[in-house]
């Protein structure tokens, strides 16, 4: 006990920045879900009529997108590791994981429905005047949400993956299993799988939490009538009726049983794959090129969702069944608003900086084993911590504020910033900092003067990536800023339900450039300083 109380003051506050991000989450589950905690509720809800469709419509996006998503990435992964392939790929990743889940859903929309392009270009050989009858959005069992999660949660699973590659003692592994004559697919089974799998729980216990409870792409792409739990219970807290309000707690609450269902599932078919899954000898096979585009299939649909955006944001007319716009404009840039591209602008910017300053201090003084409760808000649906937020902001009066929608925002841009800088620190080198102490220098010195300037490329990549991360919130906004806080991603969904496309597709894209522009300073700023040779003295 004696030794706890004389930690560093660096502990300390480490301690206390976390602990204010995280802790009124407590007492705001206690006041925002506990009129729900009622038989009577649970009862209202399972009466509902919508329920039942609902229900089926969340389990098949929220498990077929997160399965096809793993598909997708261990195909890829597998076929492509290692090899020029997979190095391009990593290149893109960056881009790819810059377009927000309600941009990509707008631009899949634009591809994929009746009118699309694709329908465009199918009816060109077909001779179609007319949009064909066909349901390939917001069909009743959630397919394209489904498949929209499918492609876009690939890319951060293939980003995860690419994290653990990265490690030396894997790639040790893997140049031992190829000096025995091995081939890529026998080194994949036999080594790297069995490996990987287990450290990828994180990552994909986040999958499909989002999965379940994610409310933006689903008012785009999903069902209407009824749609997905996550929408039916957004709506039902939104409702000024107290009895919705509750039964919204409820459908909340049953999101978090559908995810530890889920897990358990998983978790349970790994345990059973593990108990009969040996290391069959057998024969050395030869290597064999990969035979499927997995570069062509995990890219394509990005830069064609953002190539459709940029297009409908310059259209002047675009009737079916032409395939391009009969005249290029700018006049929806010229009329667009540009008041939720700086609100989301300062939000982002913001709270990105206070989230690696306090990950920073974390990372240096913070109790590291404690770091998986700091990954909770990714794992667990976010519909029942935002109604916490709400409920907490509400008894401190600070709804509707800065500070208020900032703090919300930390909750989720703290766990990423986090899980994008932890492993670049954990592989420095603490041999230098060792050697600027014994010259002379405080621990903070060393990490001024030292480590930081040498981890400056990782930072200014989990500062871009927590910028991505708050350009991408749609709950939190909606929510906590209780309707005066406009950001482009707000704009985009409120916009998807109708209305004039170029518009829709202007506020799309300004939601991808903003990450893009975020990662691109990232990138360019480290070359910049060293080129004018600028340090942090």
């Amino acid at each position: 006990m004696a030794q706890t109380l004389r930690r560093p003051l660096s502990f300390w506050l480490a301690v206390l920045g976390v602990a204010l991000v995280f802790a009124p989450l407590l007492p705001g589950l206690v006041w925002g879900l506990s009129p729900s905690i009622n038989s009577a509720v649970w009862h209202s809800l399972w009466l509902d009529p919508q329920v039942p469709q609902a229900l089926v419509a969340t389990l098949t996006s929220g498990l077929l997108g997160p399965a096809l998503a793993c598909l997708l990435a261990a195909g890829a992964a597998s076929a492509l590791y290692p090899g020029p392939g997979w190095l391009a790929l990593q290149r893109r990743l960056p881009t790819l994981l810059a377009v927000p889940h309600a941009a990509f859903a707008i631009g899949l929309l634009f591809l994929i429905a009746p009118s699309g392009w694709l329908a465009r270009a199918i009816g060109q050989f077909l001779s179609w005047t007319v949009p064909p009858a066909w349901v390939t959005v917001q069909d009743p069992y959630a397919l394209a949400l489904a498949l929209a999660l499918a492609l876009k949660e690939s890319w951060f699973l293939l980003w995860s993956v690419a994290a653990v590659l990265g490690e030396q003692a894997v790639a040790q592994q893997l140049v031992c299993a190829r000096s025995l004559g091995y081939s890529r697919a026998q080194i994949w089974r036999q080594v790297l799988w069995p490996q990987l799998l287990p450290r990828l729980g994180w990552p994909l216990a986040a999958v499909l939490g989002y999965a379940l409870s994610v409310v933006d792409m689903a008012l785009i792409l999903g069902p209407t009538t009824p749609p997905t739990v996550a929408v039916l219970a957004w709506q039902w807290l939104l409702d000024p009726d107290a009895r919705l309000q509750a039964q919204g707690g409820a459908a909340a609450l049953g999101l978090l049983i559908l995810f530890a269902g889920g897990v358990a599932l998983v978790r349970g078919l790994w345990l059973l794959g593990q108990r009969g899954r040996g290391y069959p000898k057998g024969q050395r096979q030869p290597e064999r090129p990969p035979r499927w585009p997995w570069q062509l299939t995990l890219t394509a649909p990005g830069y064609a969702v953002v190539a459709v955006l940029a297009l409908w944001s310059v259209a002047q007319s675009w009737f079916f069944p032409a395939l391009w716009p009969a005249a290029l404009t700018g006049a929806s840039w010229h009329g667009a608003d540009i008041g939720p591209m700086w609100t989301t602008l300062w939000l982002a910017a913001t709270c990105s900086t206070l989230c690696l300053a306090l990950i920073l201090l974390w990372l240096e003084a913070g109790p590291r084993q404690a770091n998986g409760w700091l990954y909770l808000p990714l794992m667990v649906p976010a519909l029942p911590l935002v109604a916490a937020q709400y409920a907490a902001l509400l008894h401190a009066q600070l709804d509707a504020s800065v500070a208020g929608l900032v703090w919300s925002h930390a909750l989720w841009v703290l766990p990423y910033t986090l899980l994008t800088l932890v492993g670049p620190y954990r592989a420095f080198d603490d041999r230098l900092t060792t050697t600027a102490r014994a010259l002379g220098c405080s621990a903070w010195q060393a990490c001024w003067r030292v480590k930081w300037p040498l981890l400056l490329r990782p930072l200014l990549a989990s500062w871009a990536v927590g910028f991505a991360v708050s350009v991408a919130q749609y709950l939190p906004t909606l929510f906590v800023g209780a309707g005066r806080f406009a950001t482009v991603t707000t704009e985009a969904v409120s916009l998807s339900a109708g209305g004039n496309p170029r518009v829709l597709a202007v506020q799309a894209l300004l939601q991808v450039l903003l990450p893009l522009l975020a990662f691109a300073l990232a990138s360019s700023w480290p070359r910049w300083a060293a080129r004018h040779r600028l340090g942090w003295r």
